[in-house]
């Protein structure tokens, strides 16, 4: 395996491109923390204390551990352990091992791990789709949130997370089929809301463009459901999206939260906030500002709480930037994935260059 951290004290100045019909933040760097040129990185966490981790799907054969912790000094470390990471199709370990890991966050005392359980980005594997808690103090699983069928369908991928700790939920976006899942953190019951609603699915006439070529398989333009998404700071909003969309939605929390309410009920409040483009991750910090991956532009852009949209750093290296984190001091981290240089775009063969990246940046 070939990789490198890049101090943090290395920072250097990246001019900035101006974009059309988006304003330039001025005093963005961006810098490289992490690089692997053999394994496709997706998620992204930083703890509290700066750890850092990441997680590589099992989208090829191509594979070695879904999560690992990175040191200080570059070393990479599977994580929590060996056991974890070392799932064999053969066995019956898919609900206490890492199938397919798609994402991971970072709170002050776990690491949660958000496994998907399709690899190859094909069938789920029975009893594998999971949530997993890892306690950051002993570095042991301590707790298992299993979704059933009632959960997550045949076609479902679980993507991405959000937690809401005052109220113990959770939300996921399913990508695969189209949907939000909550999940009561205390209890452990999940369940699927807006489920094939057209917010959470692709929009028509909207074609994912990078480097000025328009993105396709099989000689047409991909369409992928609800990935983006992201929690207001006092938990009562959620923003999310389709990467094959331009609007953004958001919805209030609290009617996601109400099991009596009707699937009419909740897509009646779904509202339109804003006109955005191809998005992959968000994030949302303390101040309200919604940090966006502009796969088109190679780049971050941000919408501000009066709905300014400005570009904050652009870069040839953010193939596909993909996942947000932020650290304590407030810079924002993220991912790049090369995921328009993949096979699966390319005629089957990889077109990529640089090497899977984490970068950061302060705001």
């Amino acid at each position: 395996m070939t990789f490198r951290t890049v101090a943090l004290s290395s920072l250097f100045l990246l001019a900035l491109s101006t974009l059309p019909l988006l304003a330039q933040a001025k005093g963005s760097s961006l810098q490289e923390v992490y690089e692997n040129s053999d394994f496709q990185v997706t998620g992204i966490a930083v703890a509290p204390d700066g750890r850092l981790f990441v997680n590589f799907p099992r989208w090829s054969d191509h594979y070695l551990n879904a999560v690992v912790e990175v040191g200080k000094d570059g070393s990479e470390h599977p994580y929590p352990d060996e056991y974890w990471n070392q799932w064999d199709s053969k066995a019956e370990n898919a609900g206490k091992q890492f199938v397919c890991v798609q994402s991971v966050v970072a709170d002050a005392g776990a690491l949660w791990v958000l496994d998907p359980a399709a690899p190859l980005l094909g069938p789920i594997v029975r009893g594998g789709p999971k949530l997993v808690k890892i306690d950051l103090q002993s570095n042991r699983a301590s707790r298992v949130y299993g979704f059933g069928s009632d959960v997550v369908k045949a076609n479902s991928y679980l993507n991405d997370i959000r937690f809401d700790d005052q109220r113990h939920t959770a939300y996921l976006t399913d990508s695969g089929q189209g949907a939000i899942v909550v999940l009561d953190l205390e209890t452990g019951k999940a369940r699927r809301v807006l489920d094939g609603d057209p917010s959470v699915l692709p929009q028509s006439g909207v074609q994912v463009v990078v480097d000025g070529k328009p993105l396709l398989r099989f000689g047409k333009p991909p369409q992928f459901n609800a990935d983006s998404i992201a929690l207001s700071p006092d938990g009562q909003y959620l923003y999310y999206k389709p990467i094959t969309g331009t609007a953004l939605y958001r919805i209030k929390t609290d009617i996601l939260r109400d099991s009596s309410a009707s699937a009419s009920k909740v897509s009646q409040a779904v509202e339109k906030a804003a006109e955005i483009f191809p998005t992959d991750g968000f994030w949302m910090d303390a101040k309200g500002n919604l940090y966006l991956s502009d796969v088109t532009h190679n780049g971050v852009s941000r919408r501000t709480p009066e709905g300014k949209i400005e570009q904050v750093v652009s870069d040839p290296r953010l193939q596909w930037p993909d996942s947000f984190a932020e650290g304590a001091d407030g810079s924002i981290y993220i991912s790049a994935s090369h995921i328009n240089e993949s096979p699966t775009f390319n005629k089957g063969k990889s077109v990529r260059k640089q090497p899977y990246g984490v970068f950061a940046f302060k705001p």
